[in-house]
């Protein structure tokens, strides 16, 4: 991933794996304290503290800061298999579908990656999940999502407006 206009070089992100949501975020470095801000104000802060949590064996999951953020909270920190992504499948899964819409969605120079992460996140949570038939949006929050577009009301046009000429008229005596 190429550095973004903002500064941003990676993509930080947890998977719930019940529901099968996604939480992301674009960061600068991948440090241990980046890491922690994350789980802290990206996930415990808006969603709650999971029970577990299961991670590859980069520096910054493993990292004493880490380890004693997972202790003082109670959360059980689980890591994947050393050459064996495929333990963490359902992240992996999920990098490489958005890699694929995002590249889709970025400039030329793919130097605004962040700034559409979160409608591809968006799109994927709130996509039927094959598995579980449901999108990671309903699972997570046990509603449908609610879309800009459903917000609008109908479009009546003047036409099928059986006032239509009554309202041209007034609107024509203000001008």
């Amino acid at each position: 991933t190429p550095t973004s206009k903002k500064g941003n070089r990676y993509i930080i992100s947890l998977t719930d794996v019940l529901s099968k949501f996604v939480i992301t975020k674009a960061v600068r470095d991948c440090s241990a304290t980046t890491a922690v801000k994350f789980l802290i104000n990206d996930v415990i802060l808006k969603y709650g503290t999971p029970t577990c949590i299961l991670t590859d064996n980069g520096t910054h999951f493993t990292s004493q800061i880490m380890n004693k953020l997972f202790e003082n909270i109670g959360v059980t920190h689980l890591y994947s298999t050393v050459y064996h992504p495929q333990t963490n499948g359902q992240i992996e899964r999920f990098n490489a579908t958005m890699d694929g819409k995002i590249a889709a969605l970025c400039n030329e120079r793919h130097t605004d990656w962040d700034e559409v992460l979160q409608f591809v996140t968006f799109n994927y949570n709130t996509s039927i999940h094959a598995t579980t038939k449901q999108t990671p949006f309903e699972m997570m929050h046990e509603r449908r999502v609610t879309l800009p577009f459903d917000q609008q009301k109908e479009i009546i046009s003047l036409t099928q407006d059986p006032e239509h000429g009554e309202k041209i008229r007034i609107y024509l005596e203000k001008l």
